[in-house]
């Protein structure tokens, strides 16, 4: 790990749980590499907690997919595959589509000048190239959309998707050639809304996953390709 790990407090959740969401957004963001061990000791040291906790975390880290529990070696982080990318780039997809047909639908003026103004957000933290300020402005911008759908359900549906999400948002925008066709898109997706064409917006969403996932898959193989 290239920075040292701080636990993030809590006082209303369990330890565990404080252990469990440090370690989480600490794969997620990449500071825990994909193979990398979760050895509970240094862990436990860096983190200040006992050795309980982090075997707790750990083992809900298995369940979620997030690490992989291998012979001898214990559990190491969880790398990024293809069927991984996948399953959760095709489920994006369709509440996407659906939460852009809904916007259309179902957004007041408000809610289209937020949408905007979260577009202008996302494009000034790209300025910057500041990865993970991108990654968040990026999340807020389709979280604005879909809280215009005044479906609550979609709403808790795709915040419960979030996390999973997040990983492939910031692979994706560490290739900083897709940053042109990412806010072409955006403003497309905006200009579709401010107009209300449900079929255009529809179209522009689902183009607009499918281009992550593309991405992200050569990155991927040519990830593959330098190790060999």
């Amino acid at each position: 790990m290239t920075e040292e790990l701080r636990l993030n407090t809590d006082e209303s959740l369990p330890l565990r749980d404080e252990v469990f969401l440090t370690l989480r957004r600490a794969i997620l963001e990449g500071q825990i590499k994909p193979g990398e061990r979760l050895m509970e000791i240094p862990l436990s040291v860096q983190l200040g907690v006992s050795r309980t906790p982090v075997r707790e975390a750990i083992r809900m880290l298995e369940l979620e997919g997030l690490a992989i529990a291998q012979p001898r070696r214990g559990a190491v982080a969880a790398s990024i595959t293809e069927d991984d990318l996948r399953d959760v780039l095709e489920v994006r997809e369709a509440l996407e589509v659906l939460a852009v047909r809904l916007a259309c639908r179902n957004r007041s003026e408000g809610e289209m000048e937020e949408i905007g103004k979260a577009a202008d957000d996302f494009a000034a933290c790209l300025g910057r190239e500041d990865l993970r300020a991108s990654a968040v402005a990026d999340e807020q911008f389709h979280e604005a959309i879909c809280l215009s759908t005044h479906n609550r359900r979609l709403v808790q549906i795709l915040h419960n998707l979030r996390e999973q999400i997040y990983r492939y948002r910031l692979e994706y925008l560490k290739n900083r050639e897709s940053y042109e066709r990412l806010l072409e898109e955006h403003s497309m997706i905006c200009l579709a809304l401010k107009e209300r064409r449900e079929e255009d917006a529809a179209r522009i969403a689902a183009r607009h996953i499918e281009n992550q996932r593309v991405s992200i898959m050569e990155q991927l193989h040519r990830e593959m390709q330098e190790a060999d």
